[in-house]
Formats: C-alpha cells, sequence, structure tokens
C-alpha cells in the first residue's frame, strides 16, 4: 500500500534547514499533491522512495539515467577508478582518452573541454563565442532553458538586469523570428544558442524544422558568429551524434551532460578547429572537474553508445508507450497530447488549460507506481523492459478510469505561482 509518512517527516526537517525546503528542478511544489521528495534506492528503470514504494520512473533523474541506474559496467569502471584515484592534484590520463572517444563519435567536434553541469558547458560555450568572434550578443529562442547562471536561469529573482545584457530573443522554428533577431544583434553578433529540439516547459516540443537548422548555421557563416547546440538534455538519446546532425545541421560548439556519464557528475564541451584558439584563451575552471572517476564511467557509457542497440530500443520502447497510452485514452473518452520524440515523450491533456485532468491523472499514475511528469518532457531509458510497457500501460488505463469518475476538476491552483515567480 502507498504511503508518504517518512517523505513528509523528512520535508518537515528540510524546512528548517534548507532554503523553501528544496530548490531548483528537484523541488516537488509544482507537481501533484504526495509526489515524493525523497528516494532512498535505485536500480535499473525503477525507484523506492523515503517509504519504500517503487516506481517505474520515466524521469530518468531528469535525464542522466540512460542505461539503468546502478548499471553494472558502468558502475565497476567507476569504482576501480575511484580505488586508484579520483580528484587529484591533476587530471588522469582518462581525460585525454575521454575527448578522444568523443571527438571520434561526434562528427563536428575537433576538440572537448569537461566540466560538472550542463549550465558550466553553456557558459564557457559563451565565453569562446564572445572570445573568438571579440563580440557581445547572443541570439537565444524564446522559453528555451540554457542552465541556471544568472546570464540564463529562468526565474531572474537574484539577477540584474546586467546579467541579461546583449541578449536578443526569437522564436524556435521561425525561421524571420531568427533574421530579425540577428538583425538587432547586427554587427555586434557573437552567437547563436539553439536547443536540440523544442523542449520548452509546460508547452508542446518541437523537431527542429530542417529550414529553421539550416538558417541558423547560413546566418552564422554569414556574420562570423558561432552556432552553439545546447544538447545536455537529449545529447545521445537522439543520435550518436550531435542531435542536429538528425537534420544534417552541423554546429561550432555543443554542450553536453546529463547521460555522458549514466549519471556520474560529468559534462563537457566540444567544439570544432574554428573555434580552439578562442577556448585555449578563456579561464574555466573548478575543483572537481577533472576528477577522474566520471571520466571512466563515460568512457563506458561510450562505449556502450557505441557498440549496443540502446537507441532503436529507447526509439522503440517509447513509441510503443506512445501508442498504448493513446489508445488507453480514447477508451475512457480523454485525447493526450504527445510531442517531440519518443525516446523525450512529453505527455499532457488536450483541451486541459488549467492542468486539473493531467494532475489528477499523474497523482493516480503516482500512487499506483509509475512516475511520470505533468508538464516536463520525460526520458526513455535503455534498462526499460516490455513488461515495465505493459504494466504502465495497465496502470495508466486505472489512472484514465479514476480521472474520468472524478467529473469536471478546477484549475491546479498551485500554478498561479508562476506568474508571480520572477516578481
Amino acid at each position: 500500500m502507498w504511503t508518504n509518512s517518512e517523505d513528509k517527516a523528512l520535508r518537515e526537517r528540510a524546512e528548517a534547514v534548507i532554503p523553501g525546503g528544496m530548490y531548483g528542478h528537484q523541488s516537488v511544489r509544482l507537481l501533484p499533491d504526495d509526489y515524493p521528495q525523497f528516494f532512498e534506492r535505485a536500480s535499473g528503470a525503477h525507484l523506492w522512495d523515503a517509504d519504500g514504494n517503487k516506481y517505474t520512473d520515466y524521469m530518468c533523474a531528469y535525464g542522466p539515467n540512460l542505461f539503468g541506474y546502478g548499471h553494472e559496467g558502468i558502475d565497476a569502471a567507476y569504482i576501480a577508478q575511484m580505488k586508484k584515484g579520483d580528484t587529484m592534484t591533476g587530471p588522469s590520463g582518462l581525460m585525454v582518452t575521454l575527448a578522444e572517444e568523443m571527438t571520434r563519435m561526434v562528427t563536428h567536434a575537433d576538440w572537448a573541454m569537461f566540466c560538472k553541469n550542463g549550465t558550466d558547458a553553456t557558459t564557457m560555450a559563451l565565453m569562446i563565442a564572445r572570445q573568438h568572434t571579440r563580440k557581445k550578443t547572443i541570439v537565444l529562442a524564446k522559453g528555451a532553458y540554457h542552465g541556471a547562471a544568472p546570464w540564463c536561469t529562468p526565474l531572474k529573482n537574484g539577477t540584474t538586469p546586467s546579467d541579461r545584457a546583449n541578449q536578443v530573443f526569437y522564436t524556435y522554428n521561425d525561421v524571420e523570428s531568427l533574421e530579425a533577431a540577428v538583425k538587432e544583434a547586427g554587427d555586434d553578433l557573437a552567437a547563436i544558442f539553439a536547443s536540440p529540439i523544442k523542449h520548452d516547459t509546460f508547452v508542446d516540443q518541437e523537431d527542429p524544422a530542417p529550414d529553421y537548422a539550416r538558417r541558423a548555421r547560413e546566418l552564422c557563416d554569414e556574420t562570423g558568429a558561432l552556432l552553439i547546440v545546447d544538447d545536455v538534455r537529449a545529447g545521445f538519446r537522439l543520435a550518436r551524434d550531435c542531435s542536429w546532425a538528425r537534420v544534417g545541421i552541423e554546429p561550432d560548439l555543443s554542450s553536453w551532460g546529463k547521460a555522458i556519464a549514466n549519471g556520474h557528475p560529468l559534462s563537457a564541451l566540444l567544439g570544432s578547429d574554428k573555434a580552439r584558439e578562442a577556448a585555449a584563451h578563456i579561464y574555466a575552471t573548478g575543483s572537481y572537474w577533472f576528477s577522474a572517476a566520471p571520466m571512466a564511467a563515460a568512457i563506458e557509457t561510450m562505449k556502450l553508445i557505441r557498440e549496443t542497440d540502446y537507441l532503436e530500443r529507447t526509439q522503440a520502447l517509447g513509441q510503443r508507450l506512445r501508442t498504448g497510452l493513446d489508445e488507453a485514452a480514447d477508451r475512457h473518452g480523454f485525447a493526450l497530447r504527445q510531442s517531440g520524440p519518443a525516446e523525450l515523450p512529453l505527455i499532457m491533456f488536450a483541451d486541459d488549460p488549467g492542468f486539473s485532468k493531467g494532475y489528477a491523472w499523474n497523482q493516480a499514475l503516482i500512487k499506483r507506481g509509475v512516475y511520470f511528469h505533468p508538464w516536463h518532457n520525460m526520458f526513455i531509458c535503455a534498462a526499460l523492459t516490455d513488461a515495465d510497457i505493459d504494466q504502465t500501460l495497465e496502470i495508466a488505463d486505472e489512472a484514465f478510469k479514476v480521472v474520468k469518475e472524478a467529473g469536471p476538476l478546477p484549475p491546479v491552483e498551485k500554478l498561479a505561482i508562476l506568474a508571480t515567480l520572477s516578481d
């Protein structure tokens, strides 16, 4: 039976010693009631919360879990290197090996730099673009997420207008909007930032339109600016290359994180020879950026990416889930809005402006052992099985029944806070 007494106790303790009780994307304050905040363990495609409730997990730690929590081969490589040395006075030779592996795998990449978080990698990309061009202005898509530093955090609390200076925004996939933004930047354009897909929260996802991606490349070539693809979230989930390889476009820089070491803390910035000299002349570092054990895990992860059918499996599993959910929703008189690639699904209800159906459905799922997210894209990991998908679809069917029997529901009040978070 599902319980949450231990989770509630931990939340009460957290309120006393952690600002707001929790912060960042790991906070569940904007999720349906009773979503667990604290977890005890994870294995494969499953999570156990602090109360011992088990979930089939479709968030994958918000992306890092690609081959399964606690993957034996990846963790063995990590542990073996830990025993030899991890954070040392200098990096191990694994740093060179990993750079060689990633530049062999990613077509546009001639060099690699390593850090810890996606924000580190996107911020380095920004600095390199400005150093390379000796210009300041960057062009970004409205609503896109590129990290949590003052220049890019989605919530402006604690930042100043100068933190956001020299930025011009465009609408993703809108060529005219992109061209207008570049024109506004004028002779000061340093870079165009692009997400691998439109994976903004609360709205449907979109693949990059070929004409949009191609025009972004052309505009950078015409102006001397650098094209940056922020592949932190989607890297190696859509392709065994940079995600924009799917539309035949090579960026100058690409930022990576999350899945590259299957959950061990590591991120990367990859670049072309064009930007090599600029990359060599910025200063960026961190006490733990050169740790050897996560790099050992990443090398093993690269091997699995290269040698297994993980990509085809996750695509097939995601499509099977998508088809089954549509069928189950239809049986109960609902329609879903399923957008984006099947391996990074975003699942919302059609005709649900107040998110009431979606929240009720997700709450019913969580209490039956399926961890979905109502407004953020999810992730399919290679550890999922057909049996997991079958069980998820059975539970989803039950949850649709719960929502149908509940009748009309009011809008989700907690989402009203979104309008005030940046005040």
